[in-house]
C-alpha cells in the first residue's frame, strides 16, 4: 500500500515570484489592522478592564434591547449584552463598582434577582468578577509576556543564524500578531486572557514553522555556493513544504472540529489559533523568506573555512 502524499517529491513551485504581490497585500492589511485596532481599540474583556461579567441562558429567546433596558433600570452603570452561543445565552458586562467586592456582590445579586424575577426559567452559568487593580496588573503583565516572547525569540534566532534571521522573525511574528489583532478589533470579539494564550501558542508555531525554513536555507546556502538567492529560497521552501503542510493542516482540522463542537468557553481562543495557523502558514512562506532578500543575504554569507564540500554540485 502507497502512503499518500499531499506534496509529490517531485514539487517545484515557484514561490518568490509572488513576492512582491504578497508583500503589498501584507502592508495593506497589516496596516490596515494596526489602524483598525487603535481607532476602534479592542472589546476587552473583564481580565483587562475590571468589572462584573454575568452569564446567563434563558428558557426561549429573548429581545436584547428589553434585557439592555431592565438591566439599566438597575443604575449598576452602563452595561455591555452581547448573545453568548445562541439566542438563548446571554453575557452581561459591568462596570466595576465603587464599593468593592462587596458592593459587586449585592450588585451581581441584583441582576441575578431580577433574571429570575424577569425571565421564569432563566439559570446564571457564571458570574465573574475583577477588580481594577488586578484588570489592570494582568493587562500588564500579558502585553509584557506577549512583547518579551517576540524579543526573545528574534535574540535567539539572531545568534542560531545571522542578523537578518532575527529580524526576518521578528518581523513575521508582528505581522502575524497584527493580523490577529486586527480581526479581533474588526469583529468586536472579546479580547481576554484566552486570547493573550492564543497569541502566545501562535508565535510559537510561527517561530517553529518559520526556524525550520531558515535551517534549510542555511544549509543550502553552504550546500550550494554558487545558486543566487531566488531560487535558492524556492528550492528550500520546497523540499520543507511537505512538512509544513501536514503540520499545519492536521493543526487546522483538529481546531476545526473545536470550532463546531468544542464549548463556547474557549470559542475565542480556538478562532485566535485556528486564525493564527493560517496566517502563520502564510507569513512563514511569503514574509520571513523573501525578507532575507530585501534584507541583503548573500549566497556567501554562510561559506565554510574548510574544504569540506568543495565538490558539491548544484541540483538540475
Amino acid at each position: 500500500m502507497r502512503l499518500l502524499k499531499l506534496v509529490p517529491d517531485n514539487t517545484n513551485l515557484d514561490f518568490m515570484r509572488w513576492r512582491n504581490v504578497a508583500l503589498v497585500i501584507s502592508l495593506i492589511v497589516t496596516i490596515s489592522s494596526i489602524a483598525f485596532t487603535a481607532y476602534r481599540g479592542l472589546n476587552l474583556g473583564v481580565d483587562f478592564v475590571g468589572g462584573q461579567m454575568i452569564r446567563t441562558t434563558f428558557s426561549q429567546a429573548v429581545e436584547v434591547e428589553q434585557l439592555r433596558t431592565r438591566v439599566d433600570a438597575l443604575q449598576l452603570g452602563e452595561a455591555s449584552i452581547q448573545e453568548f452561543g445562541g439566542p438563548k445565552s446571554y453575557q452581561i458586562r459591568l462596570p466595576k463598582p465603587a464599593g468593592g467586592e462587596a458592593a459587586a456582590n449585592i450588585a451581581a445579586d441584583r441582576v441575578r434577582a431580577m433574571l429570575t424575577a424577569s425571565y421564569p426559567g432563566a439559570r446564571i452559568d457564571a458570574v465573574e468578577t475583577v477588580s481594577g487593580k488586578v484588570s489592570g496588573e494582568l493587562a500588564t503583565d500579558g502585553a509584557m509576556a506577549l512583547g518579551l516572547a517576540m524579543l526573545g525569540i528574534a535574540i535567539y534566532i539572531w545568534f542560531r543564524f545571522e542578523w537578518q534571521f532575527g529580524v526576518g522573525a521578528l518581523v513575521t511574528l508582528f505581522h502575524d500578531v497584527a493580523m490577529i489583532l486586527g480581526f479581533f478589533a474588526f469583529t468586536r470579539r472579546q479580547v481576554d486572557l484566552n486570547v493573550v494564550a492564543a497569541l502566545l501558542t501562535i508565535v510559537g508555531y510561527s517561530l517553529n514553522d518559520t526556524v525550520v525554513i531558515y535551517d534549510r536555507i542555511r544549509e543550502n546556502l553552504r550546500k550550494y555556493r554558487r545558486m543566487a538567492m531566488i531560487p535558492m529560497i524556492n528550492l528550500s521552501l520546497n523540499e520543507t513544504l511537505s512538512r509544513t503542510m501536514v503540520t499545519s493542516l492536521s493543526v487546522l482540522i483538529a481546531l476545526a472540529v473545536l470550532l463546531l463542537l468544542g464549548p463556547e468557553v474557549i470559542l475565542n481562543l480556538t478562532i485566535a489559533i485556528f486564525l493564527g495557523i493560517f496566517i502563520g502558514t502564510y507569513s512563514s512562506i511569503y514574509i520571513s523568506s523573501p525578507i532575507l532578500i530585501w534584507l541583503g543575504l548573500k549566497p556567501d554569507s554562510f561559506l565554510r573555512t574548510d574544504a569540506e564540500g568543495a565538490g558539491e554540485v548544484q541540483p538540475a
